[in-house]
């Protein structure tokens, strides 16, 4: 059996990109983090930053240096969760929105790794 205990996103500054992300998701840093390896409790899985020396940012849609990863977050509304995570440093890139509101936005977070705000209908996450 296997079981999913940590998802690691390699950076140049774990503390700083875990800060982003416990900001981004209202959930803290947890406390035996630092400057090699930070991570973000969700239950049984982690989402961890860590160190990586000379670390390149993905390049994604080029081909030069593509996505590892990325991650998706269910919102409510777009607006105010766009204007939220730009001002935590995050720059949008895109919006694959339809016309009734539904779709995805893509975004990079301070270091370049994409995620996306998505809302779609009907979704209940818990």
């Amino acid at each position: 059996m296997l079981k999913l205990t940590d998802f690691i996103i390699d950076c140049p500054d774990p503390m700083k990109l875990a800060a982003f992300y416990a900001e981004v998701t209202g959930r803290p840093v947890k406390e035996d983090s630092d400057d090699s390896w930070a991570g973000i409790a969700y239950g049984e899985v982690e989402l961890a930053f860590q160190r990586v020396e000379e670390y390149r940012p993905p390049t994604w849609p080029s081909a030069e240096h593509p996505k590892q990863y990325h991650l998706d977050f269910e919102v409510d509304e777009f607006a105010p969760e766009r204007q939220r995570v730009t001002a935590l440093g995050a720059t949008h890139l895109q919006d694959f929105i339809g016309p009734e509101g539904y779709g995805w936005q893509v975004y990079t977070d301070p270091v370049g790794h994409p995620f996306c705000l998505c809302r779609n209908r009907g979704a209940v996450w818990p």
